[in-house]
């Protein structure tokens, strides 16, 4: 479709999208002056054949919109800047967590029960046999039971901690984990130098157990590559203050997109100012030296089609009153959808009804 750029209507519709099509019309139409297209190669060819003495103008929004692609390959390839990196909340561990920790299980409520029944039956004045054959445990577990004042001092015999090779360097570890010691084997070489003679599977158990009660880890969510690709290339004063904060901390991290984003910005305030003739130039050298790949590959995209580029940063023209035409054709073609053909859509969009 061609557009008049300075009336808004469209003058064409092509039969296809092709530089001999494009080419064609224009020497069938002498006169042209100015072309503003987007960077297709096509468009490009069939300008330079049908019309050599015209200005071609490379249109801003798709300038931009090369630009914001490049901007996002950038920032995935760099995507494990984007999360802060984690800070663990250390909290003091309590001098328990050095402890074995046993769970009461089965047999603590077992020997309540068993407590429970030995008691109530010598309350009905059963003899120690009497309570053994009723109960089938021994005499002596019985007695046992029945001195027992309180059922928990049989549990707490039943679970008084094993004593281990490593209770003895229990003070010791504690200080060095106070201390900010959190290394399994660095521990242990030193608990060797000083005589232990356990396990390291001993010493690790512990150790698991220290971390989960003294370390609390901080991931906070990593922005999404499109959102950061956003905060680059907008303007500044429409991004959030909290985005910008987490921008500076990004490009903080990674001086790659430190670069992408300085000269994503001086690239856009020369395309919103159109100062191309004065400052694309200088912008091309410092891209071509950024450690970003993508930005260096830009710019050698730009020099291929330079004078258009140049143009499209500096004239006035663009191709937005083609993208609103190029909606409107959409509509009539969803109106027209199994009943017409291209020769109809031409008509109704040279005639606009």
């Amino acid at each position: 479709m061609l557009v008049d750029v300075e009336g808004g209507h469209v003058v064409e519709v092509l039969p296809d999208r092709s530089a001999d099509s494009f080419a064609a019309w224009l020497k069938a139409h002498r006169g042209v002056e100015v072309i503003c297209r987007d960077r297709a190669g096509c468009y490009a060819e069939g300008a330079q054949r049908g019309a050599p003495l015209a200005v071609q103008v490379a249109d801003r929004w798709h300038l931009l919109h090369n630009l914001s692609g490049v901007v996002q390959r950038a920032v995935s390839r760099h995507r494990a800047h984007l999360r802060e990196p984690a800070t663990p909340e250390v909290i003091e561990a309590p001098a328990a967590a050095l402890e074995p920790v046993r769970e009461e299980g089965a047999s603590a409520a077992r020997t309540r029960s068993r407590h429970a029944e030995v008691h109530q039956a010598r309350a009905q004045g059963m003899t120690i046999t009497q309570i053994s054959r009723e109960l089938r445990l021994s005499r002596k577990t019985v007695r046992r039971y029945a001195t027992a004042a309180d059922a928990e001092e049989l549990i707490s015999d039943e679970r008084a901690p094993r004593r281990t090779l490593l209770d003895a360097y229990l003070p010791y570890l504690h200080q060095r984990w106070e201390q900010g010691c959190r290394s399994t084997d660095q521990l242990l070489a030193e608990l060797r130098e000083r005589g232990y003679l356990g396990s390291a599977r001993t010493l690790r158990r512990l150790t698991a157990t220290l971390r989960t009660a003294t370390v609390k880890p901080a991931t906070p969510a990593a922005p999404k590559v499109r959102e950061v690709t956003g905060w680059i290339v907008q303007s500044p004063s429409k991004v959030a203050a909290e985005d910008l904060a987490t921008l500076e901390q990004i490009t903080a991290r990674c001086p790659e997109l430190a670069s992408v984003t300085e000269l994503t910005r001086q690239f856009a305030e020369m395309l919103v100012h159109r100062r191309g003739e004065q400052d694309l130039e200088g912008w091309a050298t410092r891209a071509d030296t950024s450690p970003a790949r993508e930005l260096r590959d830009f710019v050698t995209g730009l020099r291929r089609d330079w004078a258009a580029v140049k143009a499209g940063l500096t004239l006035p023209y663009s191709s937005g009153t083609v993208e609103g035409n190029v909606n409107r054709i959409k509509m009539i073609k969803r109106i027209m959808y199994g009943r017409a053909n291209a020769d109809l859509l031409r008509i109704r969009v040279l005639h606009g009804y």
